[in-house]
């Protein structure tokens, strides 16, 4: 409330606006990606698979040498899905919070200065750990139970988007404003 109401010629949207919005963009869309490739290449539980074999999934066969075996059923595994949605649930969590502030950081505007928020985010996740552990719910979604190793991956790829936020915002405050 400290700056005037912008112009009314004035677009809703800045140049440097947009750009936070395509990093984290990117970010988020990286995160949920790199979440089901740790499943099937690094996961105790996962296949091993190796980065040409799941680059090339569609390729799987019997008679594909590069597939030898490796089950093609493993690329429709649910484990994979349930980690992206996770890390993708979580990290819009995450991003719930950088949006307290278009410019603020969080420690001088905390989470619990908006409860409304604190609550929405507390039923968004009692609802996505609902459609994992609470049967026939994991079925109907086709999903699966998460480990906590799982859970420290989607957590570990889930919370850097509020530390690359308030790089952007400090540079917004610092650099950008007048």
């Amino acid at each position: 409330m400290g700056r005037r109401p912008r112009s009314a010629k004035e677009p809703l949207i800045s140049g440097w606006l947009f750009f936070r919005y395509m990093v984290i963009g990117g970010y988020v869309g990286a995160a949920t990606v790199a979440a089901a490739v740790w499943w099937f290449m690094y996961d105790p539980t996962g296949p091993g698979v190796t980065f040409h074999q799941l680059s090339h999934f569609m390729q799987c066969h019997d008679e594909n040498e590069d597939f030898t075996g490796i089950a093609c059923k493993v690329f429709e595994a649910s484990p994979p899905m349930t980690m992206a949605l996770s890390v993708l649930v979580t990290i819009e969590m995450s991003n719930a919070l950088n949006s307290l502030s278009e410019n603020q950081s969080l420690l001088r505007m905390p989470p619990w200065s908006n409860l409304w928020l604190v609550g929405a985010m507390a039923l968004s996740m009692s609802l996505h750990f609902m459609i994992i552990y609470v049967d026939p719910l994991p079925m109907v979604f086709k999903l699966t139970h998460l480990n906590p190793e799982q859970w420290m991956i989607v957590l570990k790829l889930s919370f850097p988007v509020i530390l690359i936020d308030e790089v952007l915002k400090f540079v917004a405050r610092n650099y950008l404003e007048n």
